[in-house]
């Protein structure tokens, strides 16, 4: 009897640990994803300011013709 819940303690932390593993991996990839985006994101900004291009136009600034 013993024996037999310890098996089945047993196969429920290994279904645990794999569903576990899968959700890490998933959230790795999202994270690489989330990388990407953001180096890309701040090389558009990089650039928009090297060509003087980029400012963030804020809600109480008044726009250039003014």
């Amino acid at each position: 009897m013993a024996e037999q819940k310890i098996e089945e303690e047993l196969a429920h932390l290994r279904r645990t640990t794999e569903e576990l593993s899968e959700i890490v991996a998933r959230q790795a990839d999202e994270i690489d994803l989330l990388n990407r985006r953001v180096q890309m994101l701040l090389m558009r900004a990089a650039e928009q300011e090297s060509e003087g291009t980029g400012g963030v136009v804020l809600a109480d600034e008044r726009p250039p013709h003014y």
